[in-house]
């Protein structure tokens, strides 16, 4: 039976990714297997991936269960080399709340975006190149044509609270 296809995610999901990456919340575990940090830190995502990055399995939500390429995979191809952005743009990324902003705009996507650009912009970035390399790892996603690997594990949760 051939692979599955992974659908193109919405842009945001690239801006989350070279987010994690300006953060430095990517950690490559070996040659298949990485886990990438929320960027609340409440949860760790497990992505596993070929060499070439063109099968990928991943826990996050969105890769799990809405069948696109979730920010996760995307920052652990970017952090293989598979994808090399600017560096002024993870930077640029670095410190966005975005579990935070997706919940204050009730994960109205458009509306993140605008906010992320309106920061990025008072930060003295331009956005406009942001969204550019945004849409650059999109196209790169459309060009590799990733695979599903196996589903393996359910959709990370949150650590387990100890009461004392």
């Amino acid at each position: 039976m051939p692979a599955t296809q992974w659908k193109i995610p919405p842009l945001i999901k690239a801006y989350e990714a070279l987010g994690a990456i300006g953060d430095g919340r990517v950690r490559i575990e070996d040659d298949r297997r990485a886990t990438v940090t929320s960027s609340d830190g409440s949860k760790k995502y497990e992505v596993e991936m070929s060499a070439d990055g063109r099968e990928i399995a991943s826990n996050d939500n969105a890769s799990y269960w809405q069948g696109y390429v979730g920010y996760p995979a995307i920052a652990v191809l970017i952090a293989r080399g598979l994808y090399r952005p600017p560096a002024n743009v993870t930077d640029a990324l670095a410190g966005v709340a975005w579990k935070e902003l997706n919940r204050k705009y009730k994960n109205d996507l458009a509306k993140t975006i605008a906010d992320v650009d309106q920061e990025l912009e008072q930060g003295g970035h331009d956005p406009d190149a942001v969204r550019s390399e945004a849409e650059a790892v999109l196209t790169f996603l459309r060009a590799l044509k990733p695979v599903r690997g196996k589903r393996s594990r359910p959709p990370a949760e949150k650590p387990a609270v100890k009461l004392r």
